[in-house]
């Protein structure tokens, strides 16, 4: 087997691996939303998302995004040139720094809290803004766990290890539900008696804390194992952390697109006719987005920097090009029928998933409509969580950066429209995202391409052709399912409704890999194959 071959097989089951792992945290993470939206119904819950936005987006920015991206890449570079021991002493400094920093940063947050919430959602009532702001500052410490989270994240992955760090991020979700609903019992006495109030959000916020020390704590044992030994090291002046700072700022910048366009969307969203409960419709609709987005597109994202990031070393090579063309046609693959599903069937896996206590078949209508928006950016975002970090192996770090700035131009001019001048509701805001989201990818995609003098592009259109007839099976069923079996939704109970969308999409998924097996699309075969060995199939 070839060197070239070899990788990309073990591109595949790496994926594989990390995609499991993270499946568990998305259910976990949907069966949180699920409480939340139950319990509180949707315009607490989105109170309660506006809260968590800013920390959520700080570790998103800083922690697994920008310094995540940064530091992978340079440790990676450091362990192949210069040994573990080099990679290990980086890795001491850089946990150091960001523990200082961080808690710097939750510090701020906590003490502006009141400002910020404010600022983030300025059409809310005062009411809303008292809440927000309290549950905020409990939340604004996760920041300080996460950062050190992903540099330990970083270090394993660089080092092969890629299920603990992956299915590390369950521990939170676990941590948030069982530490949310201990303490809401606890805190809010309407809570016991299934008349829960706000006092009973307070029990999740802290609940997020408690998740954050479990997604750091599970990751250690194996930290130690691959030889790793802490100890506190501020040698800021070093020249390899000066590197992955030199690199951090303009990630920062690149990653800040997406995340701030949601972040315009809380605030365009909270001048919408839905108020608070728009907040939370477009939360549920993008945490259903996010399912497929971890579990596919993070997962080769994950997978693949590493390897971008040795491979740089050498140039830029056909392996180079060869791995990264590999991840983006693996993405395609992989995020083209869940989006094609999401939107198809939005209603009924809105309605199963969330439908139940205080979330009300008004709230699904509302949340089917986004949620159909960010199925189409699906596809975009996934490639652009691999096609992005490509381009700071390579020291093109600032070509990200400024696209990301034109994309939040572009989406806060047509938020700002959509909602001031013709009075839109809040899915013209996820249609924002996700066509921003669109011109981001397409537009790396055409700089990536001319540096990396081609990306096999033909191949990639070819095996997209491939795709397009399988998805064209996979939604004549899913269409047949919904207007035969599904027909009359609002008369099913919950078990009928389950059965019939569970049956529905596991034809339509079986009808997908069937086709782009039979038209040998190559990532179809190894995705197949992973799965029989999984399963002790050989």
């Amino acid at each position: 087997m070839s060197a070239e071959k070899k990788d990309s097989s073990s591109q595949a089951r790496s994926t594989g691996i990390v995609s499991i792992a993270i499946l568990c945290s998305r259910v976990l993470g949907l069966v949180r939303d699920q409480m939340l939206n139950g319990f509180f119904g949707s315009a607490f819950t989105g109170i309660f998302t506006a809260a968590f936005r800013t920390p959520n987006m700080l570790r998103d920015l800083f922690a697994e995004g920008a310094l995540s991206t940064a530091f992978v890449t340079t440790f990676s570079k450091k362990m192949k040139t210069e040994g573990d021991e080099a990679a290990w002493a980086l890795g001491r400094k850089m946990i150091s720094l960001s523990m200082w920093f961080m808690t710097l940063v939750a510090i701020a947050g906590v003490a502006l809290a009141p400002i910020l919430f404010r600022i983030l959602t300025p059409g809310l009532s005062e009411e809303a803004k008292v809440l927000g702001t309290s549950l905020a500052q409990i939340m604004y410490p996760f920041i300080a766990l996460v950062s050190v989270t992903a540099l330990v994240m970083g270090m394993l992955n660089s080092k092969k290890v890629f299920f603990i760090p992956a299915v590390a991020s369950a521990f939170f979700n676990l941590g948030c539900i069982v530490g949310g609903v201990v303490l809401a019992w606890i805190i809010d006495p309407g809570f016991r008696h299934g008349n829960v109030s706000e006092k009973g959000l307070t029990g999740f916020a802290i609940g997020t804390l408690i998740g954050g020390v479990l997604q750091l704590a599970v990751q250690l044992p194996s930290l130690r194992r691959v030889g790793f030994r802490f100890r506190f090291d501020f040698g800021c002046k070093d020249p390899a952390v000066k590197e992955v700072l030199h690199l951090m700022w303009p990630s920062m910048l690149a990653a800040s697109g997406t995340q701030v366009a949601v972040l315009l969307n809380s605030i365009f969203a909270s001048y919408t006719a839905g108020k608070e409960s728009s907040l939370a419709w477009l939360a549920n609709a993008q945490r259903l987005q996010q399912l497929p987005l971890g579990l596919f597109g993070v997962a080769v994202a994950t997978v693949t920097l590493p390897m971008l990031s040795r491979l740089a070393t050498e140039g830029m090579t056909p392996a180079f090009r060869g791995a990264l063309a590999k991840g983006l046609r693996l993405v395609l693959f992989l995020t083209l029928p869940c989006a094609v599903g999401l939107s198809l069937l939005s209603q009924e896996i809105i309605s199963v998933i969330f439908e139940h206590g205080k979330f009300t078949a008004h709230d699904v209508a509302n949340t089917a409509a986004p949620l159909q928006a960010y199925a189409f950016g699906l596809i975009f975002y996934a490639a652009i969580k691999v096609l992005q970090p490509a381009f700071y192996t390579i020291d093109r770090r600032f070509i990200p950066m400024i696209v990301s700035l034109g994309i939040i131009a572009f989406t806060a001019t047509v938020n700002s429209i959509t909602v001031f001048v013709f009075h839109w509701d809040h899915t013209a805001l996820a249609w924002a995202t996700a066509v921003g989201l669109a011109l981001n990818f397409f537009t790396l995609y055409l700089c990536m391409r001319k540096f990396a003098s081609g990306l096999e592009t033909r191949s990639l259109m070819q095996a997209l052709i491939k795709l397009i007839i399988g998805i064209a099976a996979m939604s004549g069923i899913c269409l047949a399912a919904k207007f035969t079996i599904m027909a009359d939704w609002a008369h099913l109970n919950f078990m009928l409704r389950s059965a019939t969308l569970a049956l529905s999409i596991g034809i339509a998924a079986i009808a997908y890999f069937a086709v782009t097996k039979k038209l040998k699309v190559e990532e179809s075969g190894e995705f197949l194959s992973l799965l029989g060995r999984r399963f002790g199939k050989r």
